[in-house]
């Protein structure tokens, strides 16, 4: 039977996983929603008006919109299907990109309701980065109780010896 840690790790990659293959696929292609695609389209524009250095550097908002949900459905589809160290890359590159969103929204002047999904999100990916890097507890490792009471001490060995004091 599998451990409440392993159950609790593959639930989260895959439910994280789910949701950043869905969102980068709303960055990149109208198709799943119009709204939301025109949405996106709209916040990236004002992200890069926020930060000249992105234009300095040749960066315009379709470039950054769809690198942004390229590597979201890349790291989400690891996240999803391929097993061991890749998920902790992937979950590690996910929350750099959730830290970066959030810079966007703070840049832009957004309300907390405009972003608080990438914030909760964040802490999903920083929980599940946590607990996946904790080391497995083995049974093995601990020390095993003494099988007789030959074995074990004595309370009255145990006691500190010499005289009590009465008063």
């Amino acid at each position: 039977m599998a451990s409440p840690r392993t159950v609790t790790i593959v639930a989260l990659s895959v439910a994280l996983g789910l949701f950043f293959v869905f969102m980068g696929t709303i960055k990149l292609t109208p198709r799943l929603s119009k709204d939301a695609y025109s949405e996106m389209k709209r916040a990236y524009k004002s992200y890069v008006r926020a930060l000249p250095l992105l234009k300095k550097m040749g960066i315009n908002s379709i470039l950054l919109r769809k690198s942004i949900g390229a590597l979201e459905v890349a790291c989400g589809i690891v996240m999803t299907l391929v097993p061991g160290r890749p998920k902790d890359v992937a979950n590690f590159f996910l929350l750099l990109l959730v830290l970066a969103v959030l810079f966007f929204h703070q840049l832009v002047g957004d309300p907390l309701k405009r972003y608080a999904h990438a914030l909760v999100f964040g802490i999903l990916l920083t929980c599940r980065l946590l607990i996946a890097r904790k080391p497995e507890e083995r049974s093995s490792e601990k020390k095993p109780l003494p099988a007789s009471s030959e074995e074990q001490p004595s309370l009255y060995e145990k006691a500190p010896q010499g005289k009590v004091k009465v008063s």
